[in-house]
């Protein structure tokens, strides 16, 4: 009952989050005229023959309609509404709906954070436990060194490196989420994308040159987010180990004969992963920046594209706050599942559900 317990407070303060974001942002909405809020929720086309009255006519229709005269509470009702309904509003530099925008620009998100953290997270911790282990030893010398410099690297600098590095100068990897040769096959009608990640729905597509090719394309983005990454976690990975093989616990085992291999990887590692876990929640927020800035730099198609054409041309408030939404709900839920793992490694926290 505890961890159902926990699952249930971790949601209920995930979505309380979320209304009150939600709220603050269409607070900043409201600080513009009521025709000017109208006119995001314009049709697509309207008729050049339309005349300023007809236009003002229609404005009207449209403050009526999604009622932008009322009080706050009466407007972020029928706005969250709408939200939960798809109806996020047309976005003139996207050309399409601002919903399905960000859907189609989802999974190149996805797959690029999940390979990150499917890199940098247990890579941390190893790491982290063997420097720990081996504190004032050679590999925590050079553990330390490293993990100096990748903290003083930022994900532009590093991403700039990376391009000058492994795309002008050795020609290994390649900006973009793939080659001009491979991007024809996801447009034709016989691929089924199951996943929306590349590197999978080209082996279930029977096509791993595909496969191959997305893995290339992900090298340096994934590689840029994971150093620093990799390094913060492993240094607090490091101290928490450090902090653990001084405790009684550890003392008694080591006097019961038992051996170091034993107490670190099955003792000492249960309780120093709780603060692995709470660093990486903690820092969610700023890997998803991170995210969306190395998508830029690689000319990664994901939902940054959405953030920068909403600032492109014209004024884009549909695709702005989109955006905004977008990644506030990938946040919260990537904190909320870090949260529930949380409690699952360390028994304690259950305890007090």
């Amino acid at each position: 009952m505890s961890i159902l317990r926990r699952i249930s407070f971790s949601l209920f303060r995930s979505v309380i989050t979320l209304i009150l974001i939600t709220a603050a942002l269409y607070a900043t909405v409201m600080l513009t005229p009521p025709e000017t809020l109208a006119s995001l929720y314009m049709p697509k086309r309207t008729s050049p023959r339309m005349t300023e009255e007809m236009y003002a006519e229609l404005l009207q229709d449209m403050i009526e309609k999604y009622h932008l005269d009322d009080p706050f509470p009466v407007q972020y009702a029928y706005w969250a509404g709408n939200l939960l309904r798809g109806n996020w509003g047309y976005s003139p530099n996207l050309q399409e709906d601002v919903f399905v925008g960000l859907l189609r620009r989802l999974p190149a998100t996805l797959e690029l954070t999940f390979y990150a953290m499917l890199i940098y997270f247990p890579l941390g911790v190893l790491s982290g436990v063997l420097a720990g282990t081996r504190k004032k030893g050679i590999f925590d010398r050079l553990f330390r060194s490293t993990a100096f410099v990748a903290t003083s690297l930022t994900p532009m600098i590093l991403a700039i490196i990376m391009i000058v590095v492994f795309y002008i100068t050795l020609r290994w990897f390649a900006p973009g989420r793939l080659g001009t040769a491979f991007a024809p096959l996801i447009a034709a009608e016989n691929f089924k994308s199951y996943t929306g990640f590349l590197t999978i729905d080209g082996l279930l597509n029977k096509n791993p040159k595909l496969s191959l090719d997305a893995f290339r394309h992900l090298a340096m983005p994934v590689l840029t987010l994971v150093f620093a990454q990799w390094a913060i976690l492993g240094r607090i990975t490091r101290a928490s180990i450090i902090e653990e093989s001084q405790k009684d616990y550890i003392t008694a085992g080591r006097a019961m004969g038992l051996r170091e291999w034993t107490l670190s990887w099955r003792y000492a590692l249960g309780n120093a992963a709780a603060p692995a876990l709470t660093h990486t929640m903690l820092t969610a927020a700023s890997l998803m920046t991170n995210v969306f800035v190395v998508e830029i730099i690689f000319n990664y198609p994901g939902l940054s594209t959405v953030g920068v054409k909403s600032l492109a041309f014209i004024p884009d408030a549909p695709s702005a706050m989109g955006f905004a939404i977008y990644s506030t709900v990938l946040v919260l839920a990537l904190t909320t599942l870090l949260d529930l793992l949380k409690a699952v490694v360390d028994p304690r926290l259950r305890e007090n559900f």
